[in-house]
């Protein structure tokens, strides 16, 4: 799979720009605040209907104007279609595939696939649990596009909760008796589709585990495929739990019910996959240690970087390699780092890489080369 053509219209910092793309690696090279990363980055909202820089639509909107769109022409397996998204702040975004829209726009996720690698990659070891819950659930959406829905799902789910939580702690008498019985559907809500989402997460840590050993081994000097290694940590004890939807829903429905007091003294949910972690650690079978609070940095950076060559090889297992996008990263590592990189995806069938000077960009990776300054993109021949 690869991006052939980049279309963006009134996207980030471009009014309007045109950018013919090739299999291989193509560098985008330009000072800071260019517009390099812009490019990738509307590749990558593409994949999964969001941007790996901001939270939210309204930046990736240029400043004045109602909208932007990006359109892209992707080529898989000798087959090309013409993809486009159309995103409206506050209004609902629109999705169109060979320029018919589609029902809903969260059903072109997946049809193209990126692995990002960017500086803040740092923050899915030493950030909060809910990067490392985001990078499971972008990782399940590219694998399993129908999962997006579901996600949604769950996320409405708690919202609805959260605020009969709230209602129904502050409510008296008869207010009170009727919200906690609506609560009840909630309840049996959250853990239906929450079931679900948690035995996806489970599945795919499963997945995930012997290629992070294998990149991890890849990418730390000296390292074994052993040293590194996740585990899933549920917001409810698994222990003896089987790993079906209907188990697990059962498992939250009584943990729901365990937490009921504290929920509506504090009116938010305290059981869910939106509790759940993500646990990476390094070490041997005697002694594993959390990533976070014991690595050092270049450990850190390590496990980061194996993270995304691990979900990179996994899309790839499943047999269509993704776009791979080194967004201003060869700057955050060192030589013998950014050599180890360059190596391992060297060899992916499209590879976009920004970068400020060119130097920085390993041989291996320069290929195609596009000069990015005062908002013009031109190829370096």
């Amino acid at each position: 799979m690869h991006v052939a053509h980049l279309t963006l219209h009134d996207f980030r910092s471009y009014a309007d720009i045109d950018v013919a793309l090739e299999p291989g690696a193509t560098a985008f090279i330009g000072r800071n605040g260019q517009g390099k990363t812009n490019l990738v980055e509307a590749i990558d909202y593409l994949s999964r209907l969001s941007s790996h820089r901001v939270a939210t639509d309204a930046p990736l909107v240029r400043a004045g104007a109602d909208q932007a769109i990006v359109r892209a022409s992707v080529v898989k397996e000798g087959r090309t279609a013409l993809l486009e998204v159309e995103l409206n702040p506050g209004r609902a975004n629109r999705a169109r595939i060979n320029r018919s829209p589609l029902p809903r726009p969260r059903e072109i996720i997946g049809l193209v696939r990126t692995v990002v690698f960017a500086p803040d990659d740092l923050t899915l070891v030493k950030g909060d649990p809910s990067d490392r819950r985001k990078l499971l659930d972008d990782l399940l959406m590219l694998r399993t596009p129908r999962l997006a829905g579901v996600r949604s799902d769950y996320d409405r789910i708690l919202k609805q909760r959260n605020s009969l939580l709230k209602t129904a702690g502050l409510a008296r008498g008869s207010s009170r008796d009727a919200a906690l019985s609506t609560l009840e559907i909630w309840d049996d809500n959250l853990a239906r589709v929450g079931a679900e989402v948690l035995g996806a997460r489970l599945a795919l840590v499963e997945d995930l585990r012997p290629y992070l050993g294998k990149a991890y081994e890849a990418v730390a000097r000296g390292a074994s495929r052993d040293d590194a290694d996740l585990e899933y940590r549920a917001s409810i004890d698994l222990t003896s739990v089987a790993a079906t939807t209907e188990a697990l829903q059962a498992a939250l429905l009584e943990a729901v019910a365990a937490k009921r007091k504290e929920e509506l003294d504090r009116g938010i949910s305290l059981v869910g996959p939106h509790r759940d972690e993500l646990l990476l650690t390094l070490g041997n079978a005697e002694l594993r240690l959390p990533v976070k609070g014991y690595a050092s940095h270049g450990e850190s950076w390590s496990f980061a970087l194996a993270l995304r060559l691990a979900s990179y090889d996994l899309l790839r297992a499943d047999g269509d390699d993704p776009i791979l996008v080194l967004d201003d990263v060869f700057a955050e590592l060192d030589t013998e780092r950014r050599s180890q990189l360059a190596q391992l995806v060297a060899g992916a069938e499209q590879v976009l890489v920004t970068a400020a000077v060119a130097a920085d960009v390993p041989a291996s990776l320069q290929g195609v080369r596009y000069l990015v300054a005062d908002g013009t993109v031109t190829r370096d021949e």
